[in-house]
């Protein structure tokens, strides 16, 4: 019984130990790649500069891919290896800054940048991972703009008026105050006169 007891706790510390030895060994092998994507959804007007943020780690050399969905199409960006080579698509060439942490960044967005943005990490013993970004760019509306712009003049325009009229009554009421002040004066030169006279 003893033995039988010895035997089964030598079978659970051996057992345990070849669980650690696995884990331990699975650690160490090459492979896994981890992707962060902060911000899923940006939101850009035409002609501003955005950056498409993710953060990537991985134990070897990761290759790095972007495309881009929209309903015009699919349309490969860039494809990068980390410290290598950068491919960057004719479409994008002057318009796209790659980084070391995955991320890109496109200059002077348009309306057709519009869509969902894919991002590949893959790592060179071939595990991969994948994120998406959504990208919404908005016009800047030029009527509301006008809108402002009319409103501004008009408001002007009357706030002008406005003055010229204040200025006007202010100047009317002088004149009158001066003639009134005249009027008192030469009345009460009269009302001496006469008394004088008496």
């Amino acid at each position: 019984m003893r033995s039988l007891r010895s035997c089964r706790r030598r079978g659970a510390i051996v057992g345990t130990v070849t669980l650690c030895l696995a884990a331990g060994w699975a650690l160490q092998t090459p492979g896994g790649v981890s992707l962060i994507v902060p911000q899923p959804n940006i939101n850009a007007t035409v002609a501003q500069n955005i950056l498409l943020s993710v953060e990537y780690s991985c134990r070897g050399i990761a290759t790095v891919e972007w495309k881009h969905v929209s309903s015009w199409g699919t349309t490969k960006i860039v494809e990068w290896k980390s410290g290598n080579y950068i491919n960057i698509s004719n479409a994008y060439k002057d318009r796209v800054t790659t980084f070391e942490n995955g991320s890109i960044q496109l200059l002077n967005v348009g309306m057709r940048d519009a869509g969902y943005y894919f991002i590949t990490v893959t790592e060179e013993y071939g595990t991969n991972t994948y994120g998406t970004i959504i990208l919404n760019v908005y016009e800047i509306i030029y009527e509301d703009l006008h809108f402002v712009v009319v409103l501004f003049v008009f408001l002007a325009a009357v706030s002008a008026i406005l003055i010229c009229f204040m200025w006007l009554c202010n100047k009317s009421l002088y004149l009158f105050q001066k003639k009134t002040h005249k009027l008192t004066a030469s009345t009460t030169e009269e009302i001496e006169l006469e008394t004088i006279e008496c």
